[in-house]
């Protein structure tokens, strides 16, 4: 019998501590992260939604090791760019995480087709600027430039070493590997408004876009500020080779010919006019997309700012908008007509826009600011029956609201690059989508309602005081 037992013991004996191990590393996770999940929603099997602020999900932020809730934007990306095969084309207004840049380098050395195309004020490594340069920087340049450099200092020895370098500037990485890289200077022009958009082409079958440009802060949050979280951002994972043609349409026309030439490269308004175009992705499911910019000589109607209006104008019941930049006046004056026919409007803006005196919140709320000059905008029209659903997030220090999208009757989402402005729509590279799929609605809304529930409404004390300040200096020009 003792021979029996003491195996049996033993063995017990190692379940035990075992066991104990296991439960004592997840009372750790448990204890250090404090994170309680949400029950995650389905997603279309043709459009996936992701937001880096999600409260389904949790990941550890790759470069500052912080476990924190958020559907990990970066390896959204990263999974699209391991998968392809034969081709990968990128356009985005910037990008600075080594690991995208790493994987990029890597298919270009596999031999898949990798072409990217930057903003021309993001083209040049900062690892590369000189004193006399970074001394040159706006107040918000130099603030990206020093996170840069804690970023890139990895020893943390107050120089930026060639190994360093070489391991952390994402740009500086793409052009050491003589990865095809072309910004919107390459058409002889000195640029156009801004090459803004932010969309990955896989494969020519699978495309990859949304609001968020491929950065630490737009997608983890500030490499030396512990409270951020990232810009309120998302990304689409859309499986659709007819949607990712007419995306590789566009990028074509700004890439030109394969052998570079000013002569076959267009962006801004060189481009030709390009309409909406409808895709049937099911039964249930279409999407509508249409590239900016579009000449002022053309009817509004025809712009992609008419495709959010025709798209505003279908709405029944309500409608649900998180923006960074609202200054439309067209767009504002069709939400008030929705209004007045009873569809329920609530509008959420990044709160260092939501009240300048071009902002359409301003609008919204019925009421105007002067400018500098104490001069109200041309053609604006403050709402005669104002609402208070209308109003700023609040956002950990330093992070913004960077959505660009509008949620129509819980079954239409309008997402893309495109801020809701008329820059956006005239001068600027853009795309814009027109979701009918009320699956992926649902998580545009419960990003909405996330970022509603303890947002800052109507006329604040804060904003009325604005407004008399305003008052009292113009009265006295």
């Amino acid at each position: 019998m003792r021979l029996l037992a003491s195996p049996l013991l033993r063995w017990g004996g190692l379940l035990v501590i075992v066991l104990l191990l296991f439960a004592s590393l997840g009372l750790k996770r448990r204890g250090a992260a404090e994170i309680s999940l949400l029950q995650p929603l389905p997603q279309d099997p043709q459009i996936q939604a992701y937001f880096n602020h999600s409260q389904a999900a949790a990941y550890t932020e790759p470069y500052r090791q912080t476990y924190r809730l958020g559907d990990d934007l970066e390896q959204v990306v990263l999974d699209g760019i391991e998968a392809a095969q034969v081709s990968i084309d990128l356009a985005v207004q910037e990008l600075n995480l080594p690991r995208l840049a790493a994987a990029l380098r890597k298919k270009h050395q596999a031999g898949v087709r990798v072409r990217i195309i930057l903003e021309n004020s993001y083209r040049r490594p900062l690892s590369q600027l000189n004193p006399s340069e970074v001394k040159q920087l706006d107040q918000r340049g130099r603030r990206k430039y020093q996170d840069f450099v804690r970023f890139v200092d990895q020893n943390q020895n107050g120089q930026l070493e060639p190994s360093e370098i070489a391991a952390r500037d994402a740009v500086f990485m793409l052009q050491a590997a003589k990865v095809p890289l072309r910004d919107d200077t390459a058409d002889g022009s000195k640029g156009s408004g801004l090459m803004h958009h932010k969309a990955l082409i896989i494969d020519g079958r699978t495309v990859i876009m949304g609001s968020a440009n491929f950065t630490w802060s737009e997608m983890h949050g500030d490499f030396s500020s512990p409270a951020s979280q990232g810009n309120a951002n998302h990304l689409l994972r859309i499986e659709s080779p007819a949607l990712a043609q007419l995306f590789t349409q566009e990028f074509s026309l700004m890439w030109g010919g394969e052998i570079y030439s000013r002569a076959t490269s267009r962006f801004g308004l060189q481009k030709p006019y390009r309409p909406a175009q409808t895709i049937r992705l099911s039964p249930t499911s279409q999407v509508t997309v249409q590239f900016s910019p579009t000449s002022r000589r053309l009817p509004w109607s025809q712009s992609v700012n008419g495709l959010i209006g025709r798209s505003l104008s279908q709405a029944k019941r309500t409608i649900d908008l998180a923006l960074f930049v609202f200054s439309e006046q067209q767009l504002s004056n069709l939400l008030e007509a929705k209004h007045r026919q009873g569809v329920q409007v609530r509008a959420l803006i990044e709160p260092s826009f939501a009240y300048r005196d071009f902002s359409e919140a301003l609008d919204m709320l019925g009421v105007a600011l002067p400018n500098s000059r104490c001069r109200s905008e041309a053609n604006n029209r403050p709402w005669k029956a104002p609402i208070t659903t209308v109003g700023v997030p609040q956002l950990p220090e330093g992070d913004l609201l960077h959505h660009k999208f509008g949620i129509i009757d819980g079954q239409t989402v309008v997402t893309g690059s495109q801020n809701w402005s008329d820059a956006a729509n005239s001068n600027n590279d853009e795309n814009l989508l027109v979701i009918h799929n009320p699956t992926v609605a649902a998580h545009f809304e419960r990003e909405f309602e996330r970022l509603y529930g303890n947002a800052t409404l109507g006329l604040s004390a804060t904003l009325q005081a604005r407004i008399q300040q305003h008052q009292q200096r113009c009265r006295s020009v």
